[in-house]
C-alpha cells in the first residue's frame, strides 16, 4: 500500500483564503519576538555593550537562518501537492527528506561556526566589549542550528497541509518558552548574555520536539518511511534543487534590502534614520501580505496535487485579489496617517521632516509589492522555483542598474529603485505564470 488516498479538490473561497492567511499573519508578526525578547531582558541589566551584542546576534542569526528559509518554502510546496493528491506517504517522505537536509545543514553550520563568526564579527565592527559578549551569545546559540532549521521544515509541513492555525500555535509556543527561559536564566540565575543565548536555543529545541508531536497527531510519522525511499536519488535531487533555487532568491532579496540600507547610511545619519522609519511601513505591510502569500502557496499546491486546473486558477484569482486589495488599503492608510506614524517612531525634528519628503514612496510599497508577495506564494506552491529564482535575479539586475543610472538623485534614487524592484518582480511573474501553468497541467496524463 502506497499510502495514497483519493485526491480531493481543496475548497477555494474567500472564507478559505482568510482562514489560511490570518493565522499566518499573526505568526509572521511574532517572528521578530525571539530577538526582541533577548534584547528586552538584557536591556534591563543596564549594560549598553550587552544590549548591543544581543541586537547584533539577532541580526547575524536572522541572516544566517533566513538564508535557509528555503527549507520552509520547498517543504510547503511539495507537501501541498502531496496533500492535494491525497498521498499521505509522500507527505511523510517529503517531511523526512527535508528534516534530513535541515539536520545536515545545521551540523555544517556548527562545524563552520568559527569562520562564520569571524566574517560576521568583522562586518559588525563592534567595540571590544560588545564583540566579547557577542562571541558568548553566538557560540552558544549556534548549537541550536539543526533544530532551528527543523522548525522551518515542520512549519512548512503544517502549512502545506493547510493548517496555518498549527503554524501559529508552534510560533507562539516557541516564543512563550523563550520568554520564560530567558527571563529566568538572565534575571533570576544571573547568567547574563549566556542566559539569553541558552534560553533562545532551548526554546528552538523544545519547539522542534513539540512540532514533531503535532505532526504525529496529524498522522505523520517520518520515522516509518524507509531509508531507501528517503534517499531516492531523483527525489533528493529535486529537494536540493528547489532549496538551491529558493536560497538564491532569498539571498538576492536580502542583498537588495541590505544595499538599500547601506547606501542610505552613506548619505548621513538623518537619511539613515528617516529611511529606517519609513522602511518599517514596508515591513508592516509585508507581514500581512505574507499571510495571503501563504494562502496562495497552500491552495495552489493542493490544486496541482489534485489536478484541479480550474481550482488552481481560482486560487490565483482570489489570492491576487486579496493581496492587491489589502496592499491598496494599507498604502492609502500610510498616505493619510503616515505623518503620525513618523512622529510616533521618531522625536527628532530633522528626521521627521526628511521622512515626510519621502513618505509617498514608502506608502506605495505595500501596493506595488502586493502582487510580488502573492506570486511568490503561487510559484512556491506550484514548485516553479527555478522560474522564481531567475525572475528575482532579473529584478535584482534592474534594481542595480537603476541605482547606478540615477545615482545623482541621491535618496530619491533608492526609493525609486526599490519600487521598480518590487514592480519588476510582479510584472515578470504575472507574464510567465500562464505558460508555466499550461506546462504543469499538460504534463498530467
Amino acid at each position: 500500500m502506497d499510502g495514497s488516498l483519493n485526491a480531493r479538490r481543496p475548497e477555494i473561497s474567500h472564507r478559505r483564503i482568510l482562514a489560511l492567511a490570518l493565522p499566518m499573519t499573526l505568526s509572521h508578526v511574532t517572528t521578530p519576538l525571539l530577538g526582541l525578547v533577548d534584547a528586552t531582558v538584557i536591556g534591563r541589566l543596564g549594560e549598553a555593550h550587552l544590549l548591543g551584542a544581543v541586537a547584533l546576534g539577532a541580526v547575524i542569526f536572522d541572516f544566517v537562518f533566513w538564508s535557509f528559509g528555503s527549507l520552509r518554502m520547498a517543504t510547503a510546496g511539495l507537501t501541498a501537492q502531496a496533500t492535494g493528491a491525497g498521498n499521505r506517504h509522500e507527505v511523510d517522505l517529503t517531511l523526512a527528506r527535508a528534516l534530513l537536509v535541515a539536520g545536515i545543514t545545521g551540523l555544517l553550520l556548527i562545524l563552520l561556526q568559527w569562520p562564520i563568526a569571524a566574517i560576521a564579527f568583522s562586518f559588525a565592527g563592534a567595540s571590544e566589549a560588545a564583540t566579547g559578549a557577542l562571541s558568548t551569545y553566538f557560540f552558544i546559540r549556534i548549537w541550536a542550528a539543526p533544530f532551528t532549521l527543523a522548525n522551518y521544515v515542520i512549519l512548512g509541513s503544517t502549512l502545506g497541509r493547510g493548517r496555518t492555525d498549527l503554524g501559529l500555535l508552534l510560533q507562539v509556543a516557541i516564543n512563550a518558552v523563550n520568554i520564560l527561559l530567558t527571563a529566568g536564566l538572565v534575571l533570576v540565575l544571573d547568567l547574563s548574555i549566556a542566559g539569553a543565548a541558552i534560553g533562545t536555543a532551548v526554546s528552538e529545541v523544545l519547539g522542534a520536539g513539540l512540532g514533531i508531536l503535532v505532526l504525529r497527531r496529524l498522522g505523520s510519522n517520518p520515522l516509518a518511511v524507509t531509508w531507501t525511499e528517503v534517499l531516492n536519488r531523483s527525489a533528493i535531487l529535486e529537494t536540493l534543487a528547489m532549496n538551491r533555487d529558493i536560497m538564491i532568491r532569498n539571498v538576492a532579496l536580502i542583498l537588495a534590502f541590505s544595499i538599500f540600507s547601506a547606501l542610505g547610511a552613506r548619505s548621513g545619519d538623518v537619511t539613515l534614520a528617516a529611511n529606517a522609519v519609513l522602511y518599517n511601513m514596508f515591513l508592516i505591510g509585508g507581514y500581512f501580505l505574507d499571510g495571503f502569500a501563504t494562502a496562495a502557496e497552500t491552495l495552489c499546491g493542493q490544486s496541482i496535487g489534485a489536478r484541479d486546473e480550474r481550482g488552481f486558477r481560482r486560487a490565483i484569482q482570489l489570492s491576487l485579489g486579496w493581496s492587491l486589495g489589502f496592499g491598496l488599503a494599507v498604502s492609502a492608510l500610510f498616505l493619510i496617517g503616515g505623518g503620525l506614524f513618523i512622529d510616533f517612531v521618531s522625536t527628532n525634528a530633522d528626521v521627521r521632516a526628511y521622512a515626510r519628503e519621502y513618505l509617498v514612496f514608502a506608502a506605495l510599497t505595500p501596493f506595488v509589492g502586493a502582487a510580488a508577495f502573492a506570486f511568490d506564494g503561487i510559484y512556491t506552491g506550484a514548485t516553479w522555483t527555478k522560474a522564481m529564482r531567475d525572475l528575482m535575479v532579473i529584478a535584482f539586475a534592474f534594481y542595480g542598474a537603476i541605482l547606478l543610472a540615477a545615482e545623482s538623485l541621491g535618496n530619491t534614487a533608492l526609493w525609486i529603485a526599490l519600487l521598480i524592484f518590487l514592480g519588476t518582480r510582479s510584472i515578470g511573474q504575472a507574464a510567465l505564470y500562464p505558460k508555466l501553468a499550461r506546462r504543469t497541467f499538460d504534463a498530467f496524463p
